[in-house]
C-alpha cells in the first residue's frame, strides 16, 4: 500500500509544483476520514489541488461555488411537486464522494450550517427523512483572507469540522518559472478507488499507539488547557482528530506504530485552527500557538 502512496503523492506534485509538504497533509486528511481547509489568497491552486486529488483517488467529484446568496437547498438538494403528483428528492452536489465547498466563508451562516451534520455524521436530514451520503465521503473547503470583500466569518463549530487546515502559499521563484512553462493543463491518472482507498484507511486504524506516545499526545492537549497561551484550548475531539491524523502520517510512512515525531509533524495543521479566537482567513504568522506548545511539552522517548 505505501507504493500506491508514493504513487499517489508523486502524481499529485506533478500538477502542484513545490508543495509536497502540503499535498501529504492533504492526502494524510483524507485518509484519516476528515475534512480539509484550505486558506489562501485567490490564485494559489486550492481547487486544482481539490480536483487533483479527488482525481487520482477515483472518486466522485463536485464543486460548489459559495456566494452570499446560496441557499442550504442549494447544497443539499429539493423536494419537487412533479407530473406524477408527488414530491419527488433532487439530490444536491453535497451527494458526492469529494465535495469542494469553494470559498466556503463567501456563503451566508444559514449556508454555512447546512455543511454541519453532513461533515459530522454523514448524513442529510430534509423533510423529515434521514439520507445517508456516500462512502467516503470528504469535504474540501477553500476559504480567503477574512478582509476580502464579501467574506462571512467562519464560527468556531464549524471551524472544529475540519481535521486539518493548511495553506498553499506562494511558490518560490523557480518553481513559479516552471509554472509559466507548462501547458497549464494536466490529465491526472486516477491511482486508486474507493475500495482501495477505505481499506488503506482501516489499515492506518489499526496503527499500534504505545502509551508514551499516547501520553504524549495528552500532554500536549493539557497544556493548552491549563498554560494559559491560546484563547481556546483543545477539546477531546481535537484529541481525537490528533490520533487519527498521527496514525494516517506513521502509516503513510510505512511504519505500523507512531512515534512523537508523527504526532509533531500534523500537530499544527490539527491544532492551530482551534487555539485561535476569530481564526478566519487572517494569512500569515499562523502557527506560533501550536509552535509554542510543542516547545513547552518535552516527547517522550
Amino acid at each position: 500500500m505505501q507504493q500506491r502512496i508514493q504513487a499517489v503523492l508523486s502524481e499529485l506534485n506533478r500538477v502542484i509544483l513545490g508543495k509536497e509538504e502540503e499535498i501529504q497533509l492533504a492526502v494524510c486528511c483524507l485518509l484519516a476520514k476528515g475534512h480539509l481547509l484550505i486558506e489562501d489568497l485567490p490564485g494559489m491552486g486550492k481547487t486544482t489541488l481539490a480536483h487533483a486529488l479527488a482525481t487520482v483517488m477515483g472518486l466522485d467529484y463536485q464543486r460548489v461555488q459559495f456566494t452570499s446568496d446560496m441557499l442550504p437547498a442549494d447544497l443539499l438538494g429539493v423536494s419537487v411537486f412533479e407530473q406524477q403528483k408527488e414530491f419527488v428528492f433532487h439530490p444536491g452536489p453535497v451527494f458526492t464522494q469529494v465535495l469542494l465547498a469553494d470559498e466556503i466563508n463567501r456563503g451566508s451562516p444559514r449556508t454555512q450550517s447546512a455543511l454541519l451534520e453532513a461533515m459530522a455524521e454523514r448524513q442529510v436530514s430534509l423533510d423529515g427523512e434521514t439520507r445517508a451520503l456516500p462512502e467516503p465521503f470528504f469535504v474540501i473547503a477553500t476559504q480567503n483572507p477574512q478582509d476580502q470583500a464579501g467574506t462571512y466569518p467562519l464560527p468556531e463549530s464549524q471551524l472544529d469540522r475540519f481535521l486539518m487546515r493548511i495553506e498553499l502559499g506562494y511558490p518560490d521563484k523557480i518553481t513559479e518559472k516552471r509554472m509559466l512553462l507548462q501547458n497549464g493543463i494536466f490529465n491526472v491518472t486516477p491511482l486508486l478507488d474507493a475500495q482501495q482507498l477505505q481499506l488503506m484507511q482501516r489499515q492506518a486504524e489499526q496503527v499500534k499507539v504505545a502509551d508514551a506516545a499516547l501520553d504524549y499526545l495528552l500532554s500536549l492537549v493539557q497544556e493548552s488547557r491549563t498554560a494559559g497561551i491560546t484563547p481556546h484550548a483543545l477539546s477531546p475531539r481535537a484529541s481525537k482528530a490528533l490520533l487519527s491524523a498521527a496514525r494516517v502520517w506513521a502509516y503513510m510512512a510505512g511504519r505500523d506504530y507512531l512515534l512523537p515525531d508523527d504526532i509533531q509533524a500534523i500537530f499544527a495543521p490539527v491544532a492551530e485552527h482551534r487555539l485561535r479566537s476569530g481564526y478566519n482567513g487572517a494569512i500569515g504568522g499562523r502557527s506560533s500557538l501550536s509552535r509554542a506548545l510543542l516547545e513547552r511539552v518535552d516527547p517522550v522517548r
